[in-house]
């Protein structure tokens, strides 16, 4: 049932007193839905936030994304509170490199740098020798000799990217984004034709036919950078839809178009179910209950801080 705008306001009020009362920050992902965005403490994407999480004085730590991400900082924070609105917010692309069989993969690829994107699950972070974002990931993979060989995982939208961008041979695992593989190439350049001057940015999750499309490609921040420094005013975003709240709010004077669905649906454009899974409400309930909370085993955090924290010292 959809709350009206004063219990939503009314909701914001009692988590900014919880906030303080229990020493607690918010997290959200540039994904997450306009009012938690409006009551977190930082707003950013999988890079900033790990960092955020790494630097973070407060007792509790609310996630407001999906699940590997309250797992990455609960690793980063270990002796902290780390809480995730609904726990069922998980990851497509995560659940796209099961342990298991990512295991046997590795064993029958040997001698190779592992390299994973964040999202992806703890417990694969362990199999690890370094974790990327799609920020960082170009200087990951010019960080490693020329010399050693490369598995690339999960993403093979996103390893296929870095191949092209790096000039690296890489092993990629075969994985993907659901919310990235959504957008339609013919809907897209259709679109296109509607606003011949719109400039078509992407994520590098997408697909390679919308990725040749675009003339910028980047991470969720680098968009929203790029929007700052691009003195173009009309743009076609293919990524989450989540993050047009921000564009719009940052750049009210730019137009943003959401990149086209294949599938029709309430926004014709490609949203995350799982992100979506969070609310004001379940924000509000975890912080005044302080469930559901992120928990993992000791050895499992000091296994997969490893690869985090080498990815860290590379990016800062």
């Amino acid at each position: 049932m959809k709350i009206l705008p004063s219990q939503t306001e009314e909701l914001k009020d009692k988590v900014q007193k919880l906030k303080k009362e229990k020493n607690a920050v918010v997290l959200a992902h540039y994904y997450q839905e306009p009012a938690i965005k409006q009551v977190a403490d930082f707003v950013g994407d999988s890079l900033e936030l790990s960092k955020k999480a790494a630097q973070t004085s407060a007792g509790i730590i609310v996630f407001a994304g999906v699940h590997f991400m309250a797992e990455t900082a609960k690793i980063l924070n270990p002796e902290r509170k780390v809480l995730l609105p609904d726990l069922n917010a998980g990851c497509s692309l995560a659940d796209s490199c099961e342990p298991k069989s990512f295991k046997s993969f590795l064993e029958d690829h040997p001698d190779h740098v592992v390299v994973t994107y964040i999202n992806c699950s703890a417990e694969i972070k362990t199999m690890s020798d370094i974790v990327c974002t799609s920020s960082n990931a170009v200087r990951i993979i010019n960080s490693i000799p020329n010399n050693k060989k490369i598995i690339f995982a999960p993403d093979k939208n996103l390893g296929d990217y870095l191949i092209k961008k790096t000039g690296r041979g890489m092993l990629l695992w075969d994985g993907s984004c659901m919310v990235h593989e959504a957008f339609s190439i013919d809907k897209l350049l259709e679109l296109h034709k509607k606003y011949p001057s719109a400039r078509i940015i992407a994520h590098p999750e997408s697909e390679r036919h919308i990725l040749r499309a675009a003339s910028f490609i980047g991470s969720t921040s680098g968009l929203i950078q790029h929007l700052a420094e691009s003195e173009w005013d009309t743009f076609i975003v293919a990524t989450e839809a989540g993050i047009l709240y921000d564009m719009q709010k940052y750049f009210p004077d730019k137009t943003i178009i959401p990149a086209p669905a294949k599938e029709n649906n309430s926004c014709a454009c490609s949203e995350c179910a799982h992100m979506k899974l969070n609310s004001l409400e379940k924000l509000y309930a975890c912080l005044k209950d302080e469930t559901p909370e992120i928990i993992l085993e000791e050895e499992l955090i000091k296994k997969a801080a490893l690869p985090i924290n080498k990815m860290l010292e590379l990016s800062n």
